[in-house]
């Protein structure tokens, strides 16, 4: 018999246990996942059992970079228990549950080299909306390379600049609607942006590096230091400004991330790239990002699933 329970910060372990054998190649921690939801507006950890085992794992989430109406969910089986109805019940208490939030849509992602997951969701109704890229690049093989900025524009870091906060979200509320399938997101306040983007337990203000023409904040470059990735250090936002764009700051504010990545010790970048983004894309492949398999991102209404 399937049991499938809500639980709270003490259990955790035990869901990151099953999730990280289904998602190997994407460890989380219990720190990571107490960050995610005090950034979220509601989270929610499950675990499905079977004869006292725990067999699945499930997040919901709503109120972070996602439009209204629409939570974040993900389920997770070991491998040895799929096929036993434990993902149908994962999946049916977290469309209870952002239901009753008043969501009317859910959004999860699937491997695009798992298909038997991407079999299961669509019989259930979920259709692709997007696929997210992922592309690594290899420290250990570069040298540093030279920010050289161009002409009138100074690069520095968010540590050597903290006033400049207020001109790094005004490039982000520009930047973050650019980006494809982030247009119906509700952009968060000056405040909960701070909060939630910028002061997380995987955010430093050294590694955020700021294009500045004078005083004003053109644009910025930041990475994410997830302790659960040794070694790696992943992309976040890189934002120009609209009226700035075309001049090569973000190429420079690149070459600013990879030379501290390098000198700071990292061996790999690695970030993800929605596929319609074909400015982020190329400017990747120009620095010698190689891409791994990526996720399709897939929407469904409530009533989708069975």
């Amino acid at each position: 018999m399937v049991r499938v329970e809500q639980i709270d910060v003490a259990e955790l372990p035990r869901l990151i246990a099953v999730r990280n054998i289904a998602r190997p190649d994407d460890p989380a921690t219990v720190e990571g996942l107490v960050d995610w939801r005090r950034q979220a507006e509601d989270m929610v950890w499950l675990l499905a059992s079977s004869d006292g085992e725990d067999v699945g794992a499930g997040m919901g989430l709503v109120g972070w970079h996602s439009k209204p109406g629409s939570a974040q969910v993900a389920a997770w089986t070991r491998p040895e228990a799929r096929g036993r109805g434990f993902g149908q019940a994962l999946y049916a208490e977290l469309l209870r549950w952002s239901a009753e939030r008043g969501c009317v849509e859910v959004q999860t992602s699937v491997a695009e080299d798992d298909p038997a997951s991407l079999a299961w969701a669509d019989q259930r109704g979920f259709r692709e909306i997007g696929r997210d890229l992922v592309v690594v690049l290899d420290l250990t093989t570069i040298d540093p390379p030279a920010i050289d900025p161009p002409p009138g524009i100074e690069i520095v870091t968010w540590a050597e600049r903290p006033e400049l906060a207020r001109g790094l979200y005004d490039v982000y509320v520009e930047a973050d609607s650019d980006v494809p399938g982030q247009d119906e997101a509700e952009l968060p306040s000056f405040e909960e942006w701070l909060s939630d983007d910028m002061e997380g337990s995987s955010d430093r203000a050294d590694a955020v590096f700021v294009a500045l023409d004078g005083d004003e904040v053109v644009g910025y470059a930041k990475l994410s230091l997830p302790h659960e990735f040794t070694g790696t250090a992943w992309h976040d936002l890189t934002g120009v400004k609209r009226a700035w764009r075309g001049r090569g700051i973000a190429s420079a504010l690149k070459r600013a991330q990879i030379a501290w990545a390098k000198e700071q010790g990292f061996e790999r970048l690695q970030t993800v790239n929605e596929q319609r983004n074909a400015p982020i894309r190329h400017l990747n492949e120009r620095y010698g990002y190689r891409p791994q398999p990526g996720r399709i991102v897939l929407s469904t209404n409530i009533s989708g699933i069975d």
